[in-house]
Parts: structure tokens; C-alpha cells; sequence
């Protein structure tokens, strides 16, 4: 089964493709000077030239590593345990949110209509600034009047979940595209 972007697991998934990705394309740069210097006697070769170039996308590919490497996925009984008791809501977990001067893990959000509550089990993230930080941008996205609430406190925001996924059992109202599209900006913002 594919682990898609805000999926349980994904941060541990593109940790081990990211390295990989990396690897590979250092090794390709790696292999290319060898090859030029081998062929020509010299470093001055236009295989050469081109492995230069290739350290262009290796060192994008190691920002990446060096960006996602001290971040892990949640649990997977806290997934399945958040799953469980969130059917009617719209999920996203492992997300790792960015802004200019901040990095904010956290681990799952929901969402029901205009209510949006994640947790974070870093304590070294400002929930009120994490909070701030999606709403700004999902109301310059177009979603508006929405409240957001970043928990640091998982059996309280298991709890706030569980009530958000009764009164969404309860009201059964269509608001799954909406949802779907804060969604998505949420995602956008996350590594």
C-alpha cells in the first residue's frame, strides 16, 4: 500500500526515500568525475562538467534529507486509535509545518466543517503560533471564519476529537469538499 502525503507513516516513509534519492544522485555525480577522469587522464573533461552539474539536484536532495531527518511519524497504535475514533472527520497526520522562521511538527489534525483541532507531541512547538500560522492561510485561501486549536495534550484533544466526530455523526451535513480543500492547504504548507 502506497503511504501518501498526510497519511499515518509518511514522515518515516519519505525519510528512507529521501536518503535513498540522495544517495543515488551523489552517487551518480560520484561516478560521472570517475568516469570523465578515467577516460580523459584529466579532470577536465566534459563528464566532469556535467557531474557539477548533477551536484546541483544531489544537494537539493540532501536539503531534504537534512530538513525531514529530525522529524518521525506517530505510532501506529496512536494512528489507529485516532482513526478509530474520528470516522466522520476529515484526518491529516504527520505533518512537519513551515514558515520563515519556524518548524512545527504535528503529529494529526481533524476536521468537521468550520472546526479544526490538531496535537503535537513536540514540546518545543508554539500551538498558539501553529494555530495562527493555518488559519492565516487558510484564510488566504478562501476559508474563512474557521477555528483552529492545536492541542499539546493528547488525551485532550482525543477527547475535543471525539466530541467533533459526534456532532458530525449527528449532523451528517455535506461539507466533505470543503473540508477536503482545507485539506489540501494544509497539506501545501507541510513538508
Amino acid at each position: 500500500m502506497k503511504i501518501l502525503k498526510g497519511d499515518p507513516g509518511y514522515i518515516n516513509k519519505h525519510k528512507k526515500n529521501a536518503i535513498l534519492k540522495a544517495v543515488l544522485e551523489f552517487a551518480v555525480v560520484i561516478a560521472l568525475l570517475i568516469l570523465g577522469i578515467m577516460e580523459t587522464g584529466s579532470r577536465q573533461n566534459l563528464l566532469t562538467l556535467v557531474a557539477i552539474l548533477g551536484c546541483l539536484p544531489a544537494s537539493k536532495a540532501l536539503v531534504e534529507v537534512i530538513m525531514i531527518f529530525p522529524h518521525h511519524s506517530m505510532k501506529d497504535e496512536t494512528a489507529e486509535e485516532i482513526k478509530n475514533k474520528t470516522t466522520d472527520l476529515t484526518t491529516v497526520y504527520d505533518l512537519v509545518l513551515t514558515t520563515e522562521k519556524h518548524i512545527m511538527p504535528i503529529d494529526c489534525i481533524v476536521i468537521s466543517d468550520n472546526t479544526i483541532c490538531g496535537y503535537t507531541s513536540n514540546k518545543k512547538t508554539d500551538v498558539a503560533f501553529a494555530a495562527k500560522h493555518i488559519k492565516q492561510m487558510l484564510d488566504a485561501n478562501q476559508y474563512t471564519k474557521v477555528s483552529v486549536k492545536i492541542f499539546d495534550n493528547y488525551t485532550s484533544f482525543l477527547t475535543r476529537a471525539e466530541g467533533m466526530n459526534n456532532i458530525a455523526s449527528v449532523e451528517k451535513a455535506d461539507t466533505k469538499q470543503k473540508e477536503d480543500g482545507m485539506r489540501r492547504v494544509i497539506l501545501n504548507i507541510s513538508l
